[in-house]
């Protein structure tokens, strides 16, 4: 059974009617009704109760790291991101990134020996995905350095994933009168890439 992984980082004081969320639910319905077969896992970012590695952490998982111990606790975040047949990753687009609890989730999943390893040549992705979206929205519009895409583009060739994909949301406060039809078009293209994901 095909697996997707939804990273759910749509972090607003909004709540249900979070922007990004209105692009995850558009993408998230689209692939059910395509891939009515596929198993949805989601992972609630503001629910992990995530803390930010510093040195003595990152000792003890690279301690366990070097002896093969995979299956301890610190590592089921990476283990879960790793065994996913295709990915979708959705959170706002705050400071000119994203929310802080998606940066600690990233924290957990890059984890050398498990997600990715080093050759002599460079890194290598170990992730079984096929596929990796980024869904977020934003209050000014997109420019080519928006770095929550960059970031997950480039997560995404750590990886292994060899196709990236995103919907940005963008000029949502910039263009208040406008931010209806922004958001609709957003949601469409969500809808689109999740039918073909």
């Amino acid at each position: 059974m095909e697996t997707l992984l939804f990273i759910d980082g749509c972090v607003s004081q909004r709540g249900p009617a979070s922007r990004t969320r209105r692009l995850a639910n558009a993408f998230l319905s689209a692939f059910r009704d395509a891939h009515p077969q596929a198993e949805v896992e989601t992972v609630r970012l503001e629910e992990l109760g995530l803390v930010p590695f510093l040195p003595a952490a990152l000792d003890q998982r690279d301690a366990l790291a070097a002896i093969g111990a995979f299956d301890a606790p610190v590592f089921d975040l990476a283990r879960q991101f790793r065994g996913a047949d295709k990915i979708v990753a959705a959170a706002p687009f705050w400071d000119l990134s994203f929310p802080a609890v998606m940066r600690t989730y990233i924290e957990y999943i890059c984890a050398n020996g498990l997600c990715y390893h080093y050759a002599d040549d460079g890194c290598h992705g170990d992730c079984r995905a096929s596929r990796l979206a980024y869904l977020t929205s934003s209050g000014d519009f997109e420019r080519p350095e928006s770095l929550g895409v960059l970031h997950w583009k480039q997560l995404a060739a750590m990886f292994g994933i060899p196709r990236f994909d995103y919907v940005f949301a963008g000029g949502l406060d910039a263009v208040p009168a406008k931010a209806a039809s922004f958001i609709s078009a957003a949601e469409e293209a969500a809808r689109q890439l999740g039918q073909a994901f």
